[in-house]
């Protein structure tokens, strides 16, 4: 089952998920599926000396340390710390605020066939319905992931005037669009997809704590992407 599909199948414990500290040396689940999947729920805390034991068919997804692993069972497997090298420059990079400029850039990289994925925590995808969490409501981007023609989608939401915004010919970064940011818990209707904007008042500046904000106001968009580009396999 793809990673994403793993994210989408713990959906039922999403929402009784609250915002709680995260301990020193631990690592968040963010994705468990299989019979041991109540035991390891999304959201849960797992020590660095902790042993996790998966009984067959288990898949439990660990983001830990600036990077995310899966661990599958049958077996029994120690978090384990990595060394510095596993320092997040992945996690940098999706939630570095991009000027203009710097987000036009990015919009043209993935040529060539290569697949192209949201390469910013905080890009609106407008082919993908669910909350998002902003950092800077006045600075939303949408994204799309094909820039090959221009487009140009209608953002609607209750007691709104209905806006637009244009992507040109080989752009895929766009700003939102209408004369005002848009409004927390309020959901907008960008092309086809729905989108509720939720805000957050601090950023946490290092991954565990990222996740365990994005999970608290049910983000669950954004935990996918974290992990996608962060994932590395168990030692």
């Amino acid at each position: 089952m793809s990673l994403a599909r793993k994210l989408l199948a713990s959906g039922a414990g999403m929402a009784a998920i609250a915002a709680f500290a995260v301990p020193a040396l631990a690592g968040t689940v963010i994705a468990s599926s299989g019979p041991s999947a109540a035991q390891y729920r999304v959201g849960a805390q797992v020590a660095n000396t902790q042993r996790i034991t998966l009984r067959a068919g288990d898949s439990v997804t660990v983001l830990d340390n600036g990077g995310t692993r899966i661990f599958s069972g049958p077996g029994t497997y120690v978090l384990a710390r990595r060394s510095g090298q596993a320092e997040n420059r992945a996690f940098a990079a999706l939630t570095t605020q991009r000027s203009a400029d710097r987000a036009r850039i990015a919009s043209v990289r993935g040529e060539g066939g290569a697949q192209v994925t949201n390469p910013s925590l905080w890009y609106v995808d407008v082919a993908r319905s669910g909350t998002v969490c902003v950092a800077d409501p006045a600075r939303v981007r949408l994204w799309r992931s094909d820039p090959a023609a221009a487009a140009t989608y209608t953002i609607t939401a209750p007691g709104m005037s209905a806006a637009q915004v244009t992507f040109p010919a080989s752009e895929g970064i766009a700003a939102w669009g209408g004369a005002a940011p848009p409004a927390e818990g309020v959901t907008y209707t960008i092309g086809t997809s729905e989108v509720t904007f939720r805000f957050l008042t601090q950023v946490p500046e290092d991954p565990e704590a990222m996740a365990q904000t994005l999970l608290a106001h049910g983000c669950m968009m954004q935990v996918e992407q974290m992990a996608a580009a962060m994932l590395e396999d168990p030692a």
